[in-house]
């Protein structure tokens, strides 16, 4: 890495409902350093939002004075630091650059909140922070955004799917894995017979998959139980049991998605995938793509930074990415 690029250039926040995240990035786009904090938007009490940006980045901006600030999640919600109203599909990056809004903060700074995304429709869907990962996806990966689309996935608490096409966020969709798993687990009878495991139980949750593939079977309603029923035979272990239920989500969401693709005369397994997220959640996803048909659905590494940069490039608050 040269000098110059070696440089801070950016300070950019990943800052959602639980969580703060934040970069110290050169001008090739490479975090120099990062910061964890949980103050997440929840979290915090009314007009704190200032002590946590000091607390997480004060000292980076003491070293290097004026540093650019961008920030993208649930900052720019209605409960965030400044509302950055939802920019609508189909999206591009310019789009996002034209809804930024900015914030002071006690020292003086602007912050530049990047806006989410409002798909309108019978059902409405909406993402805050994910488009910036999607972007940086585009950046680190150009082809993905060419004429023929790709489908990009960020599996979460509220997993989305996104159809990307002509460097667009054309639509998406949500679905609550995440939440939905933690939420039968931890608060109904399927938790009774549950046992924590040390360990990923890879065959139980691979059952729990092809469960859900299956089109004999009637949808996640009528075989969530199974999780228990499974238990009570002698078939799933209570180590096991947690392992199958999250096979059993992720699967039906993947037969939801499939049957998103084949109204389109589309598969899976002929669709060109990417995932962002955790790399062991990400892991369990390409396992279970796998059982769709799906073998090439690679992690994009660094996609929040490569997003925010790439955003920030394109508003003039830093130059256009270095090599190194």
């Amino acid at each position: 890495m040269s000098a110059s690029a070696a440089t801070p250039a950016l300070v950019a926040l990943d800052w959602g409902t639980t969580s703060l995240r934040a970069y110290l990035l050169a001008a090739d786009g490479v975090a120099l350093d990062t910061r964890a904090s949980s103050a997440g938007i929840m979290k915090l009490p009314a007009g704190g939002f200032d002590q946590a940006f000091e607390e997480t980045c004060g000292a980076w901006l003491d070293a290097h004075a004026n540093l650019p600030v961008i920030a993208a999640g649930m900052v720019g919600s209605a409960q965030g630091w400044v509302e950055a109203p939802y920019v609508e599909t189909p999206a591009n990056a310019d789009a996002l650059v034209a809804g930024i809004v900015q914030v002071k903060t006690a020292r003086g700074l602007a912050v530049h909140v990047v806006p989410g995304v409002l798909e309108r429709g019978v059902l409405p869907n909406v993402m805050r922070g994910e488009e910036t990962q999607i972007f940086g996806a585009l950046a680190s990966e150009p082809s993905l955004g060419a004429a023929g689309g790709a489908l990009i996935g960020l599996p979460g608490t509220h997993a989305k799917w996104a159809f990307v096409a002509d460097e667009r966020i054309e639509r998406f969709y949500t679905f609550m894995t995440g939440e939905t798993f933690s939420a039968l687990r931890d608060h109904t009878i399927l938790g009774r017979t549950m046992h924590p495991a040390p360990t990923h139980d890879e065959q139980a949750f691979l059952r729990g998959v092809d469960t859900a593939r299956d089109a004999g079977h009637p949808g996640v309603l009528a075989t969530i139980f199974s999780t228990r029923t499974l238990g009570l035979t002698g078939q799933l272990s209570a180590e096991q049991q947690s392992d199958y239920l999250s096979g059993l989500l992720i699967g039906h969401e993947l037969r939801g998605l499939s049957e998103v693709l084949a109204r389109e005369n589309a598969t899976l397994a002929g669709k060109t995938l990417r995932l962002i997220g955790n790399d062991a959640l990400c892991d369990h996803y390409r396992a279970a793509l796998e059982r769709f048909g799906c073998h090439d659905a690679a992690t994009v590494a660094h996609a929040t930074e490569q997003g925010l940069y790439g955003i920030a490039a394109l508003a003039g608050l830093v130059a256009a990415k270095r090599a190194a």
